[in-house]
């Protein structure tokens, strides 16, 4: 039951990749392409997590937390790149 379950988010994980890529590429403007591109980036740290809990390795986990740590640190530059034009 629970292999049923990971395939059926690893589903609804890689439809929601494929839409949020859509968003990078059609957004009409900039910041459409930043929640796309954050979106993305959300999608990637949960596989991270999913490939720990596979593996059972807790190192990944880590590698999850730095890596949204630092896309948070990204959104919030492109944020204030797009409300004052720096």
């Amino acid at each position: 039951m629970a292999d049923l379950l990971f395939w059926i988010a690893g589903g609804i994980a890689a439809v929601a990749a494929v839409l949020s890529f859509y968003r990078v590429i059609a957004g009409p403007s900039a910041a459409d392409r930043a929640v796309g591109l954050d979106g993305m980036t959300i999608i990637a740290i949960s596989f991270i997590a999913f490939l720990a809990v596979v593996s059972g390795r807790v190192i990944y986990v880590d590698v999850a937390l730095v890596y949204g740590l630092v896309s948070f640190l990204g959104v919030i530059a492109v944020a204030r790149y797009l409300e004052r034009g720096l």
